[in-house]
């Protein structure tokens, strides 16, 4: 069973909802180019990753949370926000991890289609992108969750993300000053 014909007519706010962030490559379906084209160049300096690193973090960040009737990840700054993330934040093991990954994915590419992932078509990157996936829901959570884990941070903490995927509410509630506590029960907690 492929993703694809499983999430049909699915709304990208449910399958993100549900912890399924692939899902939402079933929205990108349109036409395929067969060609390998040459990877789009970067709008951004990498910091913690090579250039081929970020190119390949780049493509999988849309493929992830594409451009739909919200912005998708390459125009919410996720890769750039991912790099940095792993520059300034990241320890070194973990870091180098998520760059093997990137690497592998590079890797992965070349060897069934002769060219990096960035320069895959769509349905290319899925399918490398959905085989990851599979094989760390056989064996435990590895590369690509960390990176789908970042990617979703990233996304849904931008302000395209906060403002227009999902409902941004700056002070939810109204404000009452001086309740007695046994008119409101138990007090709110926040994390």
């Amino acid at each position: 069973m492929n993703l694809r014909s499983t999430l049909a007519g699915m709304d990208r706010r449910l399958v993100l909802g549900g912890g399924l962030v692939l899902g939402s490559l079933a929205f990108t379906a349109g036409p395929v180019t067969p060609a390998i084209a040459a990877p789009a160049p970067l709008a951004w300096t990498p910091r913690a990753l090579s250039l081929q690193q970020a190119q390949v973090l780049d493509a999988a960040a849309e493929l992830i949370i594409p451009e739909t009737d919200t912005p998708g990840a390459r125009r919410a700054g996720v890769p750039q926000f991912v790099d940095r993330a792993l520059a300034d934040y990241y320890p070194p093991p973990e870091r180098q991890r998520i760059a093997r990954g990137l690497d592998q994915l590079d890797a992965d590419a070349r060897a069934a289609h002769g060219a990096g992932f960035a320069a895959l078509n769509t349905e290319q990157q899925t399918a490398i992108l959905n085989r990851h996936d599979a094989a760390e829901a056989a064996a435990g959570p590895g590369f690509f969750a960390a990176l789908r884990d970042m990617v979703t941070t990233g996304y849904f903490t931008s302000e395209p993300g906060a403002t227009l995927a999902l409902r941004y509410d700056p002070v939810p509630g109204e404000y009452r000053a001086c309740v007695p506590l046994s008119e409101i029960g138990r007090a709110w907690a926040t994390s």
